[in-house]
């Protein structure tokens, strides 16, 4: 068996947009150790997952691991955006109790990612870690500083959504323009003029309108576009030869 490195872990912000809801969601997993005298709950709240890195392993390496142990995916949108170090970020009360039941080093330092995925491609049906998604507008109780490092991913992701494609890894490969107006929203969480988003994003050439609609709706169905990440990488690499 690998050996972890005790005061070295990677937490991982996964981050989906459900269409149903229009919502930006993250997936957090339950904590919760109940007393053996009583039974009654001493820790009942949730937070990222994590996990220590093996000594045979990358940083990255173990990013990837914990994202495939809980959703089973790999390959997708990963960013590797803080280090939380601060000596007393595993130090309230109920991290305490938890650190001594599991038996971790509760001076840890975290290496941060987040990753972007598709939420209708993740299967919380019988998931061992109780993973479920939140709004994060709208988040539970968090255990250590997960608030701090969620808020860190969010501002990064807004940040990030500005000038880089990155919206596309959140959405089908074929979208309406509705759909990714409203993963738009969820993000910079403001609304945005229609007619003003269309005709901006009409301007960009690697949004390729597709000769197909959407189809199993009960209202009109609209029509269908695809990102390219071909063309986007040429109107770069173009864009960046002509600056030098």
């Amino acid at each position: 068996m690998s050996k972890i490195i005790p005061n070295i872990s990677v937490d991982c912000v996964v981050f989906g947009f459900d269409g149903t809801t229009k919502s930006l969601n993250v997936l957090l997993i339950k904590r919760y150790l109940e007393s053996n005298e009583n039974h009654e709950p001493l820790v009942n709240d949730y937070v990222l997952t994590g996990y220590h890195t093996f000594e045979q392993e990358t940083i990255d390496e173990t990013a990837s691991r914990v994202l495939k142990e809980l959703t089973g995916l790999d390959n997708v949108y990963k960013k590797q955006f803080k280090v939380f170090g601060d000596p007393n970020r595993l130090m309230n009360e109920k991290d305490i109790i938890w650190a001594q039941n599991e038996n971790f080093n509760q001076r840890t330092i975290t290496i941060a990612y987040y990753f972007l995925l598709k939420t209708q491609d993740v299967n919380l049906e019988n998931n061992k870690y109780e993973a479920q998604w939140f709004p994060v507008s709208n988040l539970p109780e968090l255990g250590f500083d997960h608030k701090d490092i969620i808020n860190e991913a969010y501002a990064d992701l807004k940040e990030k959504a500005l000038y880089k494609p990155i919206i596309f890894e959140l959405l089908p490969d074929k979208f309406t323009f509705n759909e990714l107006q409203d993963t738009y929203e969820s993000i910079l969480g403001n609304e945005m003029d229609n007619r003003n988003f269309r005709r901006k994003l009409l301007t960009k050439k690697y949004i390729i309108a597709l000769d197909e609609k959407q189809v199993g709706v009960s209202k009109r169905p609209s029509q269908l576009f695809m990102f390219s990440k071909d063309v986007y990488q040429k109107i770069y690499k173009e864009s960046y030869l002509i600056n030098i």
